[in-house]
């Protein structure tokens, strides 16, 4: 984690929690995350650490690479089928 003048760690919100569970965006808030591309400056304890850790698939630390999330499998665009139209529907 990196950490600023007077034990501070930078962490900017990346992605939208839209999608995840509650737990993830309870853990936003209680980040005091309001809107996506936020900078906050958090103290730098173990409970936050450990916030940073859970949601860091969302919030990127300043000093760390930061990778978005790959996108899922079941959401690859695929190619529609014929069956419907070959019944001349």
């Amino acid at each position: 984690m990196a950490e600023s003048a007077g034990g501070a760690i930078t962490a900017t919100w990346k992605k939208s929690a839209i999608g995840y569970s509650q737990d993830h965006k309870a853990t936003i808030a209680s980040l005091g995350f309001r809107k996506l591309n936020q900078t906050r400056e958090l103290p730098d304890s173990d409970a936050v650490r450990g916030m940073l850790r859970k949601v860091s698939f969302l919030v990127a630390v300043a000093g760390e690479p930061w990778d978005p999330p790959k996108r899922a499998r079941y959401k690859t665009p695929r190619t529609r089928s014929n069956k419907k139209h070959a019944r001349g529907r």
